[in-house]
């Protein structure tokens, strides 16, 4: 062995990996059985890599499969590196960045070479040194130079493109012409895209830790037993197991067989809407508070924060820091609710007849009624008086300390009704006040401040 070959260089790491490698799929060959002179001859260095540089042909890396769309396609599957895709608002492939895990096609009896070129050494794999042509891994794999430059030739093109990618009938590209000219294959609309298998690859991954991931696991079962956590777990409904491949995965792509042939699909639905049946209208209502228990995470926060209470925790720092963190956590959804409703309604709906709300959260929850008109209707005097006094109220009134007393009365009565006794009212009016301040307040702050300066 040459001093280059020593295990220390760079290339002797090469040969090491590489080695072992080869060493590891004969142990897995023989399963127990003794060894003999066919199978030395098989798994010799250079035999398994004149054998594996033959084979790689038979496979191909990439990040669209076509199979995944029919197994009987026999079209192009193509390699896209996410990276040089165009950034688009909807979630795509091309998220992904660099971040991208590999799929390979082709004879599944020829996988074995792709496991040996993902090999790491040095903190890349063996098909990254052997694209960028690495003079110290060519050492490794053979005397011969030429020999060497062959075999590197052969593994680098696992990642290859067709001079003439094709599609197939099975492969169901279904184009929509959005042009007036069928001739011109740029007037149509792709509307069946290639299977992304990194794309599924990822979203499979995230699933698979938010199911069985151990930290979440945690987080998820003291939700369920209601009991006190820091943590939060995310978790995904309604799913759907597509299998691909079935009893053969393999045969579509080499991640597919790592998924087990599983491809989630998330159920197709609108986007999530927190109001839910009381909470639909804030007309006819003597209080906007009488809807804020089912808004965003409100009702769960109280049952955390009455089970907190309820167990009587120990005077502590800690103690002090976690419930003024759940007290402060309803408080910024009281901020939440006013940012919701004052971008679902309109300016000046709480001039309808049918709205009760005290003034105080009408200028809450309406703020920009301030930039219409008073009303001047002979008819209707009322409305020119109630406009005044919304006027008054927003630029010279206390509404926020109403809000923020209104809203500890109300919070000290959801607790009640859990059992506990009337919690101090300065505490909640003091977290209450905060969120309402941080979220609310500075809006007329800026424009009084802009009329000043005026």
């Amino acid at each position: 062995m040459t001093e280059e070959m020593e295990p220390q260089s760079r290339s002797g790491r090469f040969r090491t990996a590489i080695a072992s490698f080869i060493e590891a799929r004969r142990q897995a060959k023989l399963k127990g059985k003794d060894d003999d002179a066919e199978m030395a001859s098989k798994y010799a260095y250079a035999t398994w890599l004149a054998d594996a540089a033959r084979r790689v042909g038979q496979i191909q890396a990439v990040t669209h499969v076509l199979k995944a769309t029919h197994p009987d396609a026999r079209g192009s599957s193509l390699h896209v590196a996410p990276a040089s895709l165009p950034s688009r608002p909807e979630i795509g492939s091309h998220l992904l960045g660099e971040d991208y895990a590999e799929d390979v096609v082709g004879n599944a009896a020829a996988l074995d070479v792709f496991k040996l070129l993902k090999v790491v050494v040095d903190g890349r794999r063996l098909l990254d040194w052997m694209q960028a042509g690495d003079a110290d891994l060519r050492a490794a794999l053979s005397d011969d130079a030429e020999l060497a430059e062959g075999w590197m030739s052969a593994f680098a093109s696992l990642v290859r493109k067709e001079a003439q990618p094709s599609t197939h009938p099975m492969a169901k590209q279904i184009y929509w012409l959005v042009g007036e000219e069928p001739q011109d294959d740029g007037q149509y609309h792709l509307l069946q895209p290639m299977f992304s298998s990194t794309l599924a690859h990822a979203v499979h991954a995230d699933i698979q830790e938010a199911r069985f991931g151990e930290a979440n696991k945690e987080a998820r079962q003291a939700f369920r037993d209601k009991k006190s956590s820091r943590a939060s777990y995310r978790d995904y409904r309604n799913l759907v197991a597509r299998k691909l491949g079935g009893t053969k995965p393999q045969n579509i792509s080499q991640l597919n067989s790592e998924r087990g042939g599983v491809n989630y699909l998330l159920p197709s639905l609108p986007p999530p809407a927190w109001e839910q049946g009381r909470a639909s209208n804030l007309l006819k209502r003597e209080s906007a508070l009488e809807v804020l228990h089912w808004y965003g995470g409100v009702r769960d926060l109280i049952r955390t924060f009455a089970k907190f209470l309820l167990d009587n925790p120990d005077p502590t720092m800690e103690t002090r820091e976690r419930r003024e963190a759940i007290a402060q956590a309803i408080g910024q959804e009281l901020a939440m609710f006013g940012v919701a409703v004052r971008a679902r309604y309109p300016a000046g709906w709480t001039r309808d007849t049918a709205c009760g709300l005290p003034l105080y959260e009408q200028v809450w929850l309406d703020p920009d009624r301030i930039d219409l008109p008073v009303r001047n209707d002979p008819e209707h005097q009322d409305w020119t008086t109630d406009d005044q006094a919304f006027r008054e109220a927003y630029e010279f009134g206390d509404w926020p300390d109403q809000v923020a007393g209104r809203f500890g009365l109300w919070l000290n009565q959801q607790l009640r009704d859990k059992g506990l006794a009337t919690m101090a009212g300065p505490e909640m009016r003091h977290w209450a006040r905060q969120a309402i301040l941080d979220v609310a307040w500075p809006i007329p702050l800026q424009r009084r401040a802009q009329g000043d300066a005026a």
